[in-house]
């Protein structure tokens, strides 16, 4: 679903322009792509800042209303202050949403408590923590789920075994990364065998 943001159009840009934004309170920010002339706005700061409790706002698509029309775009950055920490300028690329954009998620592991091979002594090694997808933004998912449940020790996700939505395809070079594997040695057979049972007491000799 889309993220609906109202924005105004800056008359003036600029380093002075966007102090005197950032004097209301105001986030300056730009929209930019698509061939066509980038766009100066301001958002409201508050309204800006709870959304950025949204999770996984990179992978969402924005409807930004402004006086000259709705721009559907994609945030493509926030710059902090460096004390405050708080966004002090926001870059939207605009977007066809009838073609497919190429986006980065954040990938997930799930049921370490109960995985196979973690319950048999192995290690989990969560290498690649993010995933290009290439799709339209409406199937983007916010994250990629690698469940554990059933690997064992020894067992490698490659790109090509993540779960992926219709309509949605790996990036480039995603496909031979190792994202997720279980490392360690299997357990000695032998020493899961139950205890042989004890044999028994030898007769006593014949006097």
């Amino acid at each position: 679903m889309a993220i609906n943001l109202n924005a105004e159009i800056r008359k003036v840009a600029g380093k002075g322009a966007a102090r005197a934004v950032r004097k209301t309170n105001n986030i300056p920010a730009v929209i930019y792509g698509e061939k066509k002339d980038p766009i100066a706005i301001e958002l409201n700061g508050r309204e800006f800042g709870m959304l950025l409790k949204t999770p996984y706002l990179r992978t969402k698509l924005f409807q930004i209303k402004t006086s000259k029309g709705t721009e559907d775009a994609m945030l493509m950055d926030i710059q902090y202050h460096p004390v405050s920490d708080a966004p002090i300028h926001v870059d939207f690329k605009r977007i066809n949403v009838k073609e497919p954009v190429n986006v980065t998620v954040p990938v997930e592991v799930i049921n370490v408590e109960t995985s196979r091979g973690l319950k048999l002594g192995g290690v989990l090694n969560f290498a690649v923590r993010h995933v290009a997808l290439r799709g339209l933004v409406n199937n983007i998912p916010e994250k990629i789920v690698v469940d554990l449940t059933d690997l064992t020790i020894g067992d490698v996700v490659h790109g090509t075994d993540l779960v992926l939505p219709s309509g949605v395809e790996l990036g480039l070079h995603q496909a031979e990364l190792a994202f997720v594997t279980i490392g360690g040695k299997m357990p000695d057979e032998e020493t899961n065998k139950p205890a042989a049972a004890a044999a028994p007491a030898a007769a006593p000799a014949k006097k």
